[in-house]
């Protein structure tokens, strides 16, 4: 048996290779989405295919799935996997997201022995489909969204499968980006092999193996110390999706949550069966949702290994919204699965104020801006998510301009990057005061306000938004936020105000304009400190007169007048019990 600091030092090793591989991708991709917006994961498994054993920060709702697509190689593989192998799935009801997140996978080896799996799950900024970006807000069936790749040897003993590569440039808009952040992401996964290699030269194959096994016995050990301080009980929550993209019904959604010494369970059963539109969310993607919220309430610093999540158990009926069936389409699969995050939120934030906040803007707002640029006669495509408003907590006001839960660790994208490479011109990017927040005692973050004018003869925009008719929930006293939307303004016609808008065709000086909304509050505003509502008006968060009839604070000669305030928030307070607002 290794001795528990030689333990450590493997232990670590393994999450430094998966680092290390998450870097090099990023340094060495073709498309911005890629190296600017850092649009992916990694990790690496054991060889059994229990989960994950080590990953690096990356997007949490990918890095939930990579146990899922280990599983799918093993189902198909186990007999037939070898050194150099590289595989690539992308289908998303056993082991994905949508068609654009490609997984692949390397079997890692030492001699004849398969020692486990380095995974990284990228975004594909073109795949084919029936419009530029291959994920659209229209699709109907998943046949539209691109090309499938089911689980199929992408290399064979380390030599490049050349037919299936001749395939996916060939259903690409844009095969040098594809091909380009598909070497990349094989080159990176190498250099975690290497070092891999290294420690087991170094420890010995058999303390490898085993600090893996012992990285999953902590996991196990810590998320049953975690989950004995959470409140026991049943919790429910409820909410409405605003629509599937191809109608304009609300699709309702809801959630249980058990909570035992011994168990977490997820239960989406109530929920909407899948629908026509592509915001389908696959079980994997549903399952990874749950996980974000599961570490936000245990232990946000633990390791995201196999262990931790075990237990975590989520039921979610096939053929529903949380679990679809194929050939169901998933193109914008973050509108459900974002709610899947949020519901377990919504159930849980009053019972554990500490750990969680009021409801935060929540949609991705995924964003393609593309077309020909006719100065270089090249395709150029802006695939990005949108930051927004988080909800207020318990004791401070929520943040403003970070990405929503599913996306974790994706950053905002470089305006200038954008405008050197593409015939686009970022007009604004500012906080979102037009909004505003959610008002509380504490109140929401601020979304943003993004505007793109497009310098091109002619780009297509699409864009999924959610939470534009359900705004983002206060608690305890606290208001929602505002909705996210989008406004296209087009020579010669209305500006038009949107949710959901699939490959419109923009020409030379046409303008988006991307609003995120601000998160909810947290309690009354009338509790509000009055400094603090001072300071928004000073910051030009809110105005004068939100400071006067939201949360009752008079300001005069730029100074709170607590006289004026104390009678006014009387009043009003007053006005409340009288209407029955406040029992």
């Amino acid at each position: 048996m290794v001795d528990p600091f030689t333990l450590e030092i493997i232990k670590n090793g393994l999450v430094v290779a998966s680092e290390e591989m998450f870097y090099a991708f990023g340094r060495t991709a073709k498309s911005p989405v890629i190296y600017e917006v850092l649009d992916y994961a990694v990790g690496i498994t054991d060889s059994k295919g229990r989960g994950l054993v080590a990953q690096a920060p990356g997007v949490p709702g990918f890095s939930g799935v990579l146990d899922f697509t280990i599983r799918e190689v093993l189902g198909k593989w186990k007999s037939d996997i070898n050194p150099g192998d590289v595989i690539a799935t992308n289908i998303p009801y056993s082991g994905g997201t949508h068609l654009n997140d490609v997984a692949l996978i390397m079997p890692m080896f030492t001699k004849d022995t398969l020692v486990g799996f380095i995974v990284n799950k990228g975004h594909w900024s073109e795949i084919g489909g029936m419009h530029f970006g291959s994920w659209s807000s229209d699709a109907t069936e998943i046949f539209q969204e691109g090309l499938q790749l089911p689980n199929i040897k992408l290399y064979i003993g380390g030599k490049p499968n050349r037919d299936v590569i001749d395939i996916i440039s060939a259903n690409s808009r844009m095969p040098n980006a594809t091909l380009g952040d598909m070497e990349a992401q094989i080159a990176s996964m190498k250099i975690a092999a290497r070092r891999i290699n290294t420690l087991i030269e170094k420890y010995g194959l058999d303390n490898v193996i085993e600090a893996m096994d012992k990285l999953i016995e902590d996991g196990v050990k810590l998320s049953k110390l975690k989950l004995a301080k959470l409140p026991k009980g049943k919790f429910e929550a409820e909410d409405y999706i605003d629509d599937d993209g191809i109608s304009d019904n609300p699709v309702y959604v809801k959630v249980r949550v058990s909570i035992t010494d011994n168990e977490f369970i997820v239960d989406f059963t109530g929920s909407s069966n899948q629908v026509n539109g592509p915001i389908n969310s696959p079980l994997p993607a549903t399952v990874s949702a749950v996980r974000e919220t599961y570490m936000a309430i245990t232990d946000p610093h633990a390791l995201p290994n196999a262990g931790f999540f075990s237990p975590l158990k989520v039921i979610a009926p096939e053929g529903s919204i949380f679990n679809p069936r194929k050939p169901a389409p998933t193109s914008t699969y973050w509108e459900s699965m974002s709610y899947a995050t949020d519901l377990v939120w919504k159930a849980l934030a009053p019972y554990i104020p500490d750990k969680l906040s009021a409801g935060h803007f929540l949609s991705i707002l995924a964003t393609i801006l593309g077309g020909y640029d006719e100065k270089t006669g090249e395709p150029f495509a802006i695939v990005e998510p949108q930051p927004g408003g988080w909800g207020g907590c318990n004791d401070q006001d929520g943040e403003s301009a970070l990405v929503a839960s599913g996306d974790g660790e994706t950053y905002i994208a470089s305006a200038e990057v954008y405008e050197r490479k593409m015939p686009i011109l970022v007009e604004r990017e500012s906080l979102n005061t037009e909004d505003g927040p959610g008002h509380g005692k504490y109140r929401g973050g601020l979304g943003i306000i993004k505007d793109y004018v497009v310098l091109s003869k002619e780009a297509y925009f699409t864009v999924s938004i959610g939470r534009s008719k359900f705004p983002p929930w206060g608690i305890n006293g606290g208001f929602s936020g505002p909705p996210n939307y989008a406004v296209i303004y087009k020579k010669g016609e209305k500006p038009r105000v949107a949710r959901k808008i699939a490959a419109i065709k923009l020409e030379y000086g046409d303008k988006v304009s991307l609003h995120s909304a601000g998160g909810g509050g947290w309690g009354d505003p009338l509790d509000r400190d009055p400094e603090l509502v001072l300071q928004d008006v000073k910051n030009e968060y809110i105005t004068h007169d939100i400071a006067q009839k939201v949360y009752g604070v008079v300001i005069e000669n730029g100074k709170v007048n607590y006289d004026k305030t104390l009678n006014l928030r009387n009043i009003m307070r007053r006005s409340k019990i009288l209407s029955g607002t406040v029992q």
